[in-house]
């Protein structure tokens, strides 16, 4: 596996039996963009590597938190303003790039621990659902607020939807509404609430829980869990990815972007 120094919006860390992924892009509240998520799909592949040559070697645990006071406030606004600017193809690929490092990070053989430090929104939800384990900060926000940009949580809503059922996304996906990790918690997106000055002690009990285990067997867990709720799962992916890529081409996702950008209420705010 690379160090650092071979990324420009990730720092990692080795400590003991874990491995510590930091979103570095604090200026932008760590948002994605294409090369953020070039990186973590270029680092999923290479702890995916390192667990193949030997499960025992590789990391017991994958730690993933922010740089700065957010852990990641979804897409960055750049990039959107591109992708607005893009083909329904174009839109396409991205999107598909998108989902394919959310796959990966679901699929990766080694155990992940979202540390969420700060306000979690659009696509960081997908992020941290697509992590085993989940520790928040008391006070950070969430949400899926991509409609209030004319847009939908369409790729994240793959791997979303298995943690929170369809009865909280019916409220939360339509109302774009921020709300605190309490409620995370109760949809069963978060599993852990604690302070921030706790959240560290809190993330090393579950490190050490996770290095009392075999690590074939949790690889194969994590495997059980989901090949046993993800029947249907490309097929999913495909239409999500066709999704998004429309409503961002749509009026309305262009509306929304567009009154985002200029400080204004969209047209269809009453």
């Amino acid at each position: 596996m690379g160090d650092s120094a071979t990324y420009t919006r990730l720092r990692i860390e080795r400590n003991g039996a874990a491995a510590r992924v930091t979103l570095a892009r604090p200026d932008v509240r760590n948002a994605f963009d294409d090369v953020l998520i070039g990186e973590l799909t270029d680092l999923c592949a290479a702890f995916r590597s390192e667990a193949e040559r030997g499960l025992d070697a590789a990391p017991r645990a994958v730690v993933i938190t922010g740089q700065g006071s957010a852990f990641c406030a979804g897409a960055d606004m750049n990039w959107m303003r591109r992708s607005a600017r893009q083909s329904p193809e174009e839109n396409e690929a991205d999107a598909r790039r998108f989902a394919a490092m959310l796959r990966s990070l679901d699929e990766l053989p080694l155990p992940t621990v979202a540390r969420v430090n700060g306000a979690c929104l659009g696509g960081g939800m997908g992020l941290i659902a697509c992590c085993d384990i989940v520790i928040a900060d008391g006070t950070a926000d969430f949400g899926f607020t991509e409609v209030r940009l004319g847009i939908a949580p369409a790729v994240i809503s793959t791997f979303v939807l298995p943690k929170i059922g369809a009865a909280a996304a019916r409220r939360f996906f339509l109302t774009g509404e921020v709300f605190k990790a309490p409620v995370a918690r109760e949809m069963g997106l978060v599993h852990e609430v604690t302070s921030a000055e706790g959240m560290d002690a809190a993330v090393e009990r579950i490190v050490h829980a996770l290095r009392g285990n075999g690590p074939n067997a949790v690889a194969a867990a994590k495997r059980l869990i989901r090949e046993g709720l993800a029947r249907g799962r490309d097929a999913q992916m495909e239409h999500t990815v066709r999704a998004i890529a429309a409503l961002r081409a749509s009026p309305e996702g262009q509306e929304g972007l567009s009154a985002f950008l200029e400080k204004r209420p969209p047209s269809w705010k009453r």
